[in-house]
């Protein structure tokens, strides 16, 4: 009897044991948050799922083992759960978990639903999508980007209609890389040069964002180099083709310990192009990193330099571009026109935490470009030197008894700048191209500017904060003629007056991951000394910079247990002291202050994803833009465009498209992108056709061994083959009798593929 007694006793012993439970929580690595409906699979079958505080149990007779957790937004993680295993389990949000993603761009960092403007971010799946030949790509996917694509080199960005009306380059919005300013010092922007593949992330702020930057009336792009979170050493290279005999090669190299962390890229482009006189050669190498130099400090750098030439096809009128769309301008055939330059920048920045609420982020820099540039009016060089230094301070306090942070700091931006014209002479030299005559001109400037700001967040409760900023910004430059052999002299010393720049905006959470915003806030350009030069050579002192203010309004929010985010908003921008740049010749623009402009949209953005399994992962999205945009008063010789739609820019863009990604290695991108009509001037005398693109990209990554993986992939790129027109030459005029030449066609259907190599040591 006590036998049977004491074997019933192990039974129940037994039993209580299998079939105690061990609780375990899922919490969010960046703010120790539970998550909610994580999903634990053991060997593909899903065995539990958290609850609304993130809580799973499993019995004892059920450890230990191998499971996978998984939910959209997270990094899935494998691990071995034992009954002694800390009841605390953390997960770390992905990129592309976008209402989380803490915003690096604005002046006091903050997660992307809180701020109360409109952000928009570039990811890793942004950069996939595309056939990375041309990282401008990616901002057609992006609500109120429009980019006008000439050729691989000739490019312009505008930001809610401001900077459609430049000629042939990107200005009116300021852009940064880790830091450096790339926008030069009168405004114009190249970011062409840069590989998508060097790149962690591009954040986009779209708006006046002169309170931040100063002199930004469109907004600002900021690009961050590539980082990592393992402690790694990895080897890259990458090889891809495509048509027009595109060729890339791209070569990377990494090392991540706990306290540094080194990223080397080379790349190589090379294109035949799809015109006439439309070969392209760009060689980049880029270098940043990152050193601890003690527990409170830590020091970032970065290198870059750029070889490029590339030929330029121009735009073309409107026969050839139904007609003849491969064949380049005329004149710049005959005299076989091209661009080419050396770009570098090098710059460093210093971190510090001074106090347990006072940080202080200083960063210096230096870049230089020197260029050539044979086109058939003439031949320009080019050198500009710049350098500068940025400094910033964040502190976190109590203010009015209210939790507050508070940022303030200073840039200073200083560019030497060498410009010279000759006398092109293909024409007396037939079939050899560009021939360097007779100097025509030759000019320094000596450009400066210099911001002062400040931002204040007030945290009212936790679910109001409000936010003030102001800039003031100085500009100043030095002209000095260095050519004799003409009547004029335009040198001088000008400047413009101090320009305060005024923020304010609030953001409130109406529900759970639910967030509704406001702002206004002021931005201004100021004129390209080009812009500031009359017909007859002089300065114009009287030109004022452009001014404008921007109402905005919308709703950034998580739905349907955070698989579904949106976001829409509603704006409405006044731009004063419009400077329009009349052609008086082939190559001569003269600024005016010619009126005011009315700039109102409609932009929104929707991303679902859901899982198939433990595997598979699939977003469908959608995201446009609407536009109103027109002149308010606008009179130029004597022609009153009142009213009229601003030229250069859709009246609006649509893009649907769905990511597909598997645990297995295999990815899938698809998209459509529909686009309106486009007036070609301020007379609104012609339009674009709207068009529509389809584009298809598919991989599979596998692993060799365990520390080689490769990646084989390919895609079409205009799938439907469809004849567009890519950009516009706004406002074109024909001399001599022709026609005048307002279009760049786009690329017929393309195809490319390629193989990539990672080695993890």
């Amino acid at each position: 009897m006590e036998k049977k007694l004491l074997a019933l006793l192990c039974l129940l012993w037994i039993g209580n044991l299998f079939s105690q439970e061990n609780q375990f929580k899922i919490l969010n690595a960046n703010n120790n948050e539970p998550i909610e409906d994580v999903s634990i699979y053991k060997a593909s079958s899903l065995v539990a799922v958290t609850d609304k505080d993130g809580n799973f149990s499993f019995t004892s007779g059920e450890l230990p083992g191998d499971f996978q957790i998984s939910v959209l937004g997270f990094e899935t993680l494998e691990v071995e759960l034992t009954s002694s295993t800390p009841q605390e389990i953390y997960l770390s949000p992905t990129s592309e978990t976008l209402s989380e993603v803490v915003v690096r761009s604005t002046v006091i960092p903050k997660s992307l639903r809180e701020v109360p403007a409109s952000v928009n971010l570039v990811t890793q799946t942004d950069f996939n999508r595309t056939d990375a030949t041309n990282v401008l790509e990616t901002f057609n996917n992006v609500p109120g980007m429009f980019v006008n694509q000439g050729a691989l080199n000739t490019n312009k960005i505008n930001i809610r209609g401001i900077g459609a009306r430049s000629q042939y380059s990107t200005n009116r919005i300021q852009a940064y890389f880790d830091g450096i300013p790339l926008t030069t010092a009168e405004g114009e922007l190249t970011l062409d040069d840069f590989d998508q593949e060097s790149l962690d992330r591009i954040e986009v702020i779209k708006g006046p964002t002169s309170s931040i930057y100063g002199a930004g009336l469109g907004g600002s792009i900021n690009l961050y180099s590539k980082q990592s979170g393992k402690e790694e050493a990895r080897l890259g290279l990458k090889t891809q083709y495509g048509s027009f005999n595109t060729r890339k090669q791209v070569y990377q190299a990494s090392n991540t310990t706990a306290n540094s962390a080194l990223f080397a890229t080379f790349s190589n482009l090379t294109s035949d192009g799809y015109r006439d006189n439309g070969n392209y050669d760009r060689k980049s190498a880029l270098v940043n990193g990152s050193l601890k130099t003690s527990e409170n400090g830590s020091l970032s750098y970065l290198a870059n330099f750029t070889r490029l030439k590339a030929f330029i096809p121009s735009s073309i009128n409107e026969d050839d571009f139904l007609n003849n769309p491969e064949t380049a301008a005329f004149t710049w055939g005959q005299s076989q026109g091209y661009e080419s330059y050396d770009r570098g920048m090098l710059g460093g920045s210093y971190t510090h935490s001074l106090f347990d609420n006072l940080k202080n982020t200083t960063s210096i820099f230096l870049s230089f470009r020197n260029a050539y540039e044979p086109r058939p009016f003439d031949i320009l060089k080019e050198e500009r030197v710049s350098a500068g230094v940025r400094t910033k301070f964040n502190l976190d306090t109590r203010v009015f008894e209210l939790p507050s942070e508070i940022s303030f700091g200073a840039e200073y931006y200083n560019e030497w700048y060498e410009t010279g014209t000759f006398e092109n002479l293909y024409e007396d030299f037939p079939g050899e191209g560009s021939v360097l005559g007779e100097r025509e001109s030759n000019n320094e400037q000596d450009r400066n500017y210099a911001n002062f700001f400040a931002q204040i967040n007030f945290e009212f409760t936790e679910k109001w904060n409000l936010e003030a900023g102001f800039n003031l910004n100085t500009t100043n430059y030095s002209l000095t003629d260095l050519y004799n052999q003409d009547e004029l002299d335009q040198t001088g010393d000008y400047g413009f007056d101090p320009v305060f720049s005024p923020r304010i905006g609030t953001s409130y959470e109406i529900g759970t991951g639910k967030n509704i915003f406001a702002s206004v806030s002021h931005g201004f350009s100021t004129p390209t000394v080009a812009e500031t030069l009359t017909p007859e050579g002089q300065i114009n002192t009287n030109l004022k910079p452009e001014t404008g203010i921007n109402y905005e309004a919308g709703f950034k929010g998580n739905w349907l247990r955070n698989k579904l985010y949106t976001e829409v908003s509603v704006f409405s921008i006044q731009i004063e002291n419009l400077l329009v740049a009349q052609r008086v010749a082939e190559d001569q623009y003269v600024g005016i202050n010619a009126g005011k402009t009315n700039h109102n949209g409609i932009e929104f953005l929707t991303n679902y994803r859901f899982l198939i399994g433990p595997d598979i992962s699939i977003k469908p999205y959608v995201n446009g833009a609407i536009n109103f945009f027109e002149f308010d008063e606008f009179v130029n010789n004597d022609e009153d465009f009142s009213g009229n739609q601003l030229p250069g820019v859709p009246k609006y863009t649509m893009n649907l498209g769905v990511d597909i990604q598997s645990e297995s290695g295999f990815e899938f991108y698809g998209n459509f992108r529909n686009v309106g009509e486009i007036p070609l001037d301020d007379a609104n005398s012609g339009y674009t056709d709207q068009y529509s693109l389809l584009n298809f990209k598919a991989g599979y990554t596998f692993n060799i061994f365990q520390e080689l993986n490769l990646n084989l992939y390919g895609g079409v790129n205009n799938a439907l083959d469809e004849h567009y027109a890519a950009s516009v030459l706004s406002n074109a005029v024909g001399f001599g009798g022709a026609a005048p030449r307002y279009y760049y066609p786009g690329n017929p259907r393309n195809y490319f593929g390629g193989v990539q190599l990672n080695y993890i040591f």
